[in-house]
C-alpha cells in the first residue's frame, strides 16, 4: 500500500510517497565508533538533505526515485526487535545511521517510540541522533534508560541554511531548544555539527558552540562526504540559495582535504576556549 503525506512545516510543504514494508532483521551491527548497532525503523527520509550521504540507499530501493521524496514504514519492526533483543549480545543501539527515527511520519506511526519501550524493558543502552525536536516527545520513555544519550544534528547556526539544505527538519532553534530541554532534566545529551558545508556553515560557528556550551555533555564534528552521489543536489541548492557561494564551494570541493585540514585546528581551538569535550571526526 502506497500513499502521499503532505508535510507541513512553518517553511515549506513538502509530499513524500508513504509505504509499508517489512524486515528480515531491525538490529544491524554497525560500524559507528562508539555504538555496536543501528536501527532504522524507516527506509527513506522526509527531511530531504541535499547533502546526505544516506541517498546512497537508492541502489538498492526505489531506484530511480530521489531522495526524500519516499519513505517506507517498517511495520514488523516492533514485532522483530521483541524476537532479536533475547538473542543479541548487549551493546549501544544507534536510531539511526541512514533514516532519522523522528522524521514528521513519526509522529503518526509513533514506531520509534514502540521500539524504544521495547529497549528500555531489556536495558539496551541506547543513543539518539535527529534533526527533529520531536524527539522530546519521547522524553518519559529516555529518562528511564539507565545508559541513554540524546543528540541533535546542526550544520549550520542559520535558518536560510537549513530551509536550503534540510528543508523537511526541524528549525535549529526547535533543536537546540530540545537540547537544553533535555540538559535540564538530566538527560546526557550531545550535538553532532555535521557535515560542515565550506564557508556555508562557517557564519555565526562561534555564536552555536557558545549556546551549546549551555546544554550538551560533548561535541562530535563532522566534514561533508561527497562520494555518495549528493554533489548535483548540493551543487543545484547552492545555484538557487547561495550562487555568491558556488564558485568558493566548488574551489574547495576539489581539495576537500586541504579545506577542513585549515578548519580543524579554528574549531578545535573554538571548542577548547570554551571547555566543550569533543572528538573532531575529521
Amino acid at each position: 500500500m502506497t500513499r502521499r503525506f503532505i508535510y507541513r512545516s512553518t517553511t515549506c510543504i513538502t509530499v513524500v510517497k508513504i509505504g509499508e514494508t517489512t524486515c528480515k532483521s531491525i538490529i544491524n551491527s554497525s560500524g559507528i565508533e562508539g555504538v555496536d548497532y543501528a536501527v532504522n525503523p524507516f527506509i527513506g527520509c522526509a527531511h530531504a538533505c541535499t547533502y546526505c550521504y544516506a541517498k546512497v540507499m537508492t541502489r538498492w530501493y526505489h531506484k530511480g526515485e530521489n531522495w526524500g521524496t519516499f519513505f517506507d514504514v517498517k511495520k514488523n519492526a516492533r514485532e522483530r526487535l521483541l524476537k532479536e533483543v533475547e538473542k543479541r549480545r548487549r551493546g549501544v543501539i544507534l536510531f539511526s545511521s541512514v533514516t532519522d527515527a523522528y522524521q514528521p511520519a513519526e509522529k503518526k506511526y509513533g514506531l520509534t517510540r514502540s521500539l524504544l519501550e521495547v529497549l528500555v524493558d531489556h536495558d539496551f543502552p541506547v543513543e539518539i541522533l535527529t534533526k527533529s525536536s520531536l524527539v522530546t516527545r519521547d522524553m518519559d520513555i529516555l529518562s528511564r534508560f539507565d545508559e541513554v544519550e540524546v543528540g541533535l544534528t546542526v550544520t549550520a547556526f542559520d535558518e536560510r541554511v537549513r530551509r536550503a539544505f534540510e528543508p523537511g527538519a526541524s528549525p535549529i532553534e526547535e533543536r537546540l531548544d530540545a537540547l537544553k530541554l533535555f540538559s535540564d532534566t538530566g538527560i546526557p545529551t550531545y550535538a553532532f555539527l555535521g557535515p560542515l558545508l565550506p564557508y556555508v556553515s562557517e557564519a555565526g560557528f562561534e555564536d552555536l558552540l557558545s549556546r551549546l556550551a549551555e546544554s550538551v555533555g560533548r561535541v562530535l564534528v563532522d566534514r561533508l562526504n561527497i562520494k555518495a552521489g549528493n554533489w548535483r543536489n548540493i551543487e543545484a541548492t547552492l545555484e538557487k540559495h547561495y550562487p555568491e557561494m558556488l564558485g568558493e564551494f566548488k574551489a574547495a570541493s576539489k581539495e576537500l582535504s586541504a579545506y577542513y585540514d585549515s578548519l580543524r585546528g579554528k574549531v578545535r581551538r573554538m571548542l577548547d576556549d570554551r571547555s566543550i569535550p569533543h572528538d573532531i571526526l575529521f
